[in-house]
């Protein structure tokens, strides 16, 4: 592990570090696209109830990845120190932090589900199928919170290759049950947006309990059990010093979905299923971005711990060079066919009109955005959480909805998808500047 992580040639570390997470998050991102493309086909209703609930998902997958993130870099810090005892019980914090948080989710399920929906429709047939699948995917979130931790446990300790395996196996099991359940095949009734549901959480459970099994048998100084767990809050303190502001950073999308819903709603409901849509659709562009600063996390935090300034540098200037190539080609996809992009998900000729100058336009802000989430994963692995933080509010809640406001009052629907490349923009230019005096305050300083 020392050597892999020391000595390996950098680019040879990212791609074998970066390229499993990435699949993995690619993979990650179909559970929500394919509910969405097969309820799209059952009705229009369900997938403006799909929609409804995606803000809640987003929140699920925010506070599962926030204190994965911390997780990670508390394991990786702690095997570049070299200080194994401690390595096995912030593993199991991990596990136990990630069990309270899909409970809290749950009593949410069970108890506001419906009164979230009513906030964003006025069809009451929306409504009750929104909350019914918000209910399923909160109730039985456990699935996915286990398994996102156990992803980043693999990831810290060298073994992300198995992540795609966990993945994989996850989310075939959901398109395979999507229309099975939806539709009604195999003698099963047709259940629609309930069928959906189901079908999620069963590839994620699926995969949680895989995951288990793989840690057990190719990590063996990990051990997830209770035995030997002494419970500590100063491990949980350091868990969250970086996981809280990621929780935070990642959880802005969730609330800007919200704000932009708002935004959207008094245009028409279709708009807030164009921006879901959209929503779902930018996540293949940006989770391999996404992945591989996962593993930059660690690669840097490792680094750091081992007083290796030469190689942090090469780890930076290699995933900003690959997030700018994958960002650009994303924005290529969305400036050449939105049409077939949309026509994934059955759009009306309404929803081609909304759709069409949505994605061209907000494709402009996709560099921007990578740049500036390269920078941001750098500072967490330095223990700088809170200027990531700032980074990811600024590209995200601050500048963009007051923004996106504005331009809608001012210009109309068109006009209005501007505010990201705007906010991008200017949110890309103010991480170079604190990278710049990160790096001149923290890594130039090492020895190497």
């Amino acid at each position: 592990m020392e050597n892999k992580m020391g000595t390996m040639p950098m680019k040879k570390l990212l791609a074998t570090m970066s390229l499993p997470i990435m699949l993995s998050m690619l993979i990650q991102a179909c559970y929500n696209i394919v509910d969405s493309m097969f309820v799209a086909r059952y009705s229009q209703e369900a997938l403006a109830a799909v929609s409804l609930a995606f803000p809640i998902q987003m929140l699920i997958i925010a506070v599962s990845v926030g204190t994965a993130v911390g997780v990670n870099s508390l394991l990786s810090r702690r095997l570049g120190e070299g200080r194994m005892e401690e390595v096995n019980q912030a593993a199991q914090h991990g596990i136990l932090l990630a069990l309270i948080s899909a409970a809290v989710f749950a009593v949410f399920g069970l108890s506001a589900a419906r009164a979230f929906a009513n906030l964003f429709t006025t069809s009451a047939d929306i409504a009750s199928q929104a909350a019914l699948y918000i209910g399923i995917v909160t109730v039985f979130c456990f699935g996915v919170f286990v398994q996102i931790v156990m992803e980043r446990i693999m990831q810290a300790t060298g073994n992300a290759v198995y992540n795609m395996v966990m993945q994989g196996i996850g989310a075939l099991v959901n398109i395979i049950l999507d229309p099975i359940l939806i539709f009604g095949f195999f003698g099963f009734p047709a259940m629609g947006i309930l069928g959906a549901a189901i079908a999620t959480v069963s590839g994620q459970i699926l995969a949680m309990v895989l995951g288990a099994w793989i840690i057990h048998k190719q990590i063996p100084f990990i051990h997830l059990g209770v035995k030997g767990f002494s419970f500590s809050w100063d491990i949980c303190r350091q868990i969250y010093s970086v996981g809280f502001p990621a929780i935070i950073m990642q959880s802005v999308a969730s609330v800007m979905t919200l704000g932009m819903n708002m935004i959207l709603l008094p245009y028409s409901e279709l708009a807030i299923s164009v921006y879901s849509v959209y929503a779902k659709l930018q996540q293949f562009i940006f989770m391999p971005v996404l992945g591989m600063n996962s593993a930059l996390i660690a690669i840097v935090g490792y680094n750091f711990g081992a007083q290796k300034k030469q190689r942090i540098n090469q780890a930076a200037r290699y995933s900003l060079i690959a997030a700018v190539l994958i960002m650009a080609l994303g924005t290529v996809l969305f400036q050449l066919a939105p049409k077939w992009l949309l026509g994934m998900f059955n759009a009306s000729e309404e929803m081609l009109a909304i759709g069409i100058p949505a994605l061209k336009t907000i494709s402009l802000s996709f560099v921007f955005a990578g740049v500036s989430i390269v920078l941001c994963s750098i500072f967490q692995a330095l223990d700088d959480g809170m200027l990531s933080l700032w980074v990811s509010l600024g590209r995200q809640l601050i500048l963009v909805l007051p923004l996106a406001w504005l331009l809608s009052q001012w210009g109309g629907l068109n006009v209005l998808w501007l505010a990201f490349v705007i906010s991008e923009g200017l949110c890309m230019l103010f991480s170079i500047g604190a990278y710049r005096r990160v790096k001149l305050r923290q890594i130039d300083v090492l020895a190497d």
